[in-house]
């Protein structure tokens, strides 16, 4: 399909019987605008040293996770702000689940298709 860019174009579009349209960008991928769903997964550890005992709990095979509340979403998430309060020492997988990842992409299409 023909992009239509300028009012010429337009005229010309009715001709073809084309309806004239504007591609929209894809909004940036943002942590504090999603829903968060990579919060809500559970994250096993191994072997961090640096997250703080408050956030860490233990499954039902004995291995250590990070803590989660009742509703599960990760008890490190600020919830006002949708960041994580322990950034600077949060565990390993965090750290490879990049943000715009196709993982990250992967969740957040995911979550969007819960809430519909």
């Amino acid at each position: 399909m023909k992009r239509v860019t300028s009012g010429r174009d337009a005229i010309d579009s009715r001709a073809t019987g084309e309806i004239p349209h504007r591609q929209l960008e894809d909004a940036p991928v943002s942590c504090s605008s999603c829903a968060a769903c990579c919060c809500r997964l559970e994250v096993l550890l191994f072997g961090e040293r640096d997250v703080p005992a408050r956030f860490i709990d233990i499954d039902a095979w004995g291995g250590q996770v990070m803590r989660r509340l009742a509703d599960g979403w990760c008890a490190a998430l600020d919830r006002d702000s949708m960041r994580c309060t322990i950034y600077a020492v949060r565990p390993l997988i965090c750290r490879e689940f990049e943000l715009g990842s196709a993982d990250c992409l992967e969740e957040r299409q995911g979550s969007a298709l819960a809430y519909r």
